[in-house]
């Protein structure tokens, strides 16, 4: 059986691909070889024994590169283990709680119903202003959103030792 894992991320800003690396980084000290991409490079799953997807979230959706991913290779994600991770809120507090209970993006859920993930995280998120169009910046002060780098590393490395763990096991 082949041994390596994809780490594979739909990110706008950069927010989700540095948790992505950060992902591919603890597989990669735990000597698991794990290619980290964006999703719109990845075309063939045949080379890879696990894949870790993972997607900012806008409106309580995955981005669409990540959304047509998972719909376009479901069938070889079915046959793998697979964990899924979302990205998105900003602020102090549990992700699920600051999102009323939204873990997964509803549109989706039979899709990752059928590919049975190993596990399903929800990350914080971060925003740089700097980095916004002119209606991205309006619609956070118009939300107040919490501005700032609200990515949790601690436990993304902790769920990344659990997906090393799993496949060490």
């Amino acid at each position: 059986m082949k041994n390596r894992v994809l780490v594979a991320y739909a990110s706008k800003y950069g927010a989700t691909q540095g948790i992505a690396e950060k992902i591919g980084a603890v597989l990669g000290d735990a000597d698991l070889s794990t290619d980290v991409a964006p999703m719109a490079r990845v075309g063939d799953l045949a080379p890879y024994s696990a894949v870790v997807l993972g997607s900012a979230v806008y409106a309580g959706a995955w981005r669409q590169e990540a959304a047509t991913f998972l719909e376009t290779h479901a069938l070889a994600l079915a046959a793998l283990p697979v964990w899924l991770f979302s990205s998105g809120p900003t602020g102090v507090g549990d992700p699920v709680v600051l999102m009323k209970g939204w873990r997964f993006p509803d549109a989706l859920q039979p899709v990752a119903d059928s590919i049975k993930p190993r596990a399903v995280a929800f990350f914080h998120g971060a925003i740089d202003m700097k980095k916004l169009n002119l209606a991205e910046k309006l619609l956070v002060k118009g939300i107040k959103a919490p501005v700032g780098d609200f990515r949790d590393w601690a436990a993304i490395s902790a769920w990344a030792a659990d997906i090393a763990a799993a496949l060490a096991g």
